[in-house]
């Protein structure tokens, strides 16, 4: 987890939300949809990414909210 921002992970049969770099999770959900709602509140008030895993740990959905994305995106 190298990149900045919230990074929602899977955590045994629960979700995490854990800051990069984190060695702790802020918060542990019963459901993704849970952790992703309340990731998502954290990076829009600190103006940070969103990164969501999948199970297997990959990064499989990712959001922006620090304001300075291009737009329109590039490429």
């Amino acid at each position: 987890m190298s990149k900045k921002g919230q990074h929602v992970v899977p955590n045994g049969d629960k979700w995490s939300v854990r800051r990069s770099g984190a060695s702790r999770a802020s918060g542990t959900y019963s459901t993704q949809k849970e952790a992703i709602e309340r990731a998502r509140d954290i990076a829009r008030n600190q103006q940070t990414e969103l990164y969501v895993h999948g199970r297997d740990g990959r990064i499989r959905e990712r959001d922006s909210y620090s304001g300075s994305d291009p737009f329109p995106p590039k490429g």
